[in-house]
């Protein structure tokens, strides 16, 4: 099982293995959620910006300021149910950059 799968199937509760360098394994999964959570909140950003402000809320410079932390939730919410694979990879990426500081095979 590689470093990827061995730290997708780690249940939330369970005591979790150290990462090479002593960073623990849940740290570097929840720090690849977060930013696929924020690259998929910019994602969304643009299209967000072109819906029309006019609608039965009104819009308006509330809605302005409410919007970008709406889009920034989506964004943690997909990453929640699943994502679309940018943690994962950033997680794998980060796991094989650490073995290979570390003298480690990845």
């Amino acid at each position: 099982m590689g470093p990827l799968l061995a730290a997708q199937a780690l249940p939330a509760t369970a005591a979790p293995p150290a990462a090479p360098h002593g960073q623990s394994l849940p740290a570097m999964r929840r720090a690849a959620e977060a930013f696929e959570a924020q690259m998929l909140g910019a994602m969304l950003q643009p299209i967000f910006a072109t819906l029309p402000t006019d609608g039965l809320f009104g819009g308006g410079a509330a809605e302005e300021q409410w919007r970008p932390m709406l889009v920034e939730q989506y964004g943690n919410s997909l990453t929640k149910s699943g994502g679309v694979g940018i943690a994962g990879a950033v997680l794998q990426e980060m796991l094989r950059l650490q073995a290979r500081a570390g003298g480690e095979s990845p």
